[in-house]
């Protein structure tokens, strides 16, 4: 533990939470008994990570609209973005787990090293406070955030949302119009936006393009396929 906790930058005043932190639900399943997991960290880690997110975005582009910035955060705050950080702190390495779960890759799953990543958050904060979980997310999100400053603030949501996907099946969303109402000059297009038997999002547009992208961006916002 004294190897994770220098990668973390952080000593735990009660190491129980941090051993928490990293037991994956499927080591208790395997014990049949009753085993403290990461579950009830990752909770509150994942308040804790989207306020430490949301105050920063919120400080750093006081032009920006909510919906860019719920944008944003959705990056942010993404699968892939947390995973990145568990790796970065080789989390995986330490996860307590089932023989079944590791046999089947759950070291390098990447809702697994999310969750993980978001235990953390939720343990360190409540072995410390606030303050300190805020600058363990931001020092590890830096790069991520640094990016984000430098990029057009303009993004494009079908692509992350293709991007997403296909980082967790072989297969991206596929985009249904549900209806085009109105004047052939004028139409209102209603699209949703699919993937492995999920409706992720939907949007309205004046025209299918415009549809799609509302769509793709509420689907970035729900983040439906990590309940999958």
């Amino acid at each position: 533990m004294e190897t994770l906790e220098q990668r973390l930058g952080y000593q735990f005043r009660n190491p129980a939470l941090l051993k928490e932190a990293l037991t994956h639900p499927s080591l208790g399943h395997e014990k049949q008994r009753y085993q403290e997991d990461n579950q009830r960290l990752e909770f509150l880690g994942d308040a804790v990570l989207q306020l430490v997110i949301t105050e920063y975005l919120y400080a750093h582009f006081p032009r920006e609209q909510e919906g860019r910035l719920t944008k944003l955060r959705a990056r942010l705050v993404s699968r892939d973005a947390l995973k990145a950080h568990a790796q970065a702190l080789d989390l995986g390495r330490h996860l307590l787990m089932g023989r079944g779960e590791e046999a089947s890759g759950g070291r390098v799953r990447a809702s697994t090293l999310g969750d993980a990543f978001e235990a953390i958050v939720g343990a360190i904060y409540l072995d410390s406070d606030f303050a300190t979980a805020r600058n363990f997310v931001l020092r590890e999100a830096r790069a991520a955030l640094e990016r984000v400053r430098e990029e057009p603030i303009d993004i494009n949501p079908k692509g992350e949302l293709q991007e997403i996907l296909q980082s967790i099946a072989m297969s991206g969303p596929t985009y249904e119009v549900l209806s085009a109402t109105g004047p052939e000059h004028a139409k209102t297009f209603v699209v949703e936006a699919h993937w492995e038997g999920l409706v992720l999002g939907r949007g309205t547009g004046l025209s299918k393009q415009a549809a799609e992208v509302e769509a793709a961006s509420d689907a970035l916002e729900n983040k439906l396929w990590e309940k999958k």
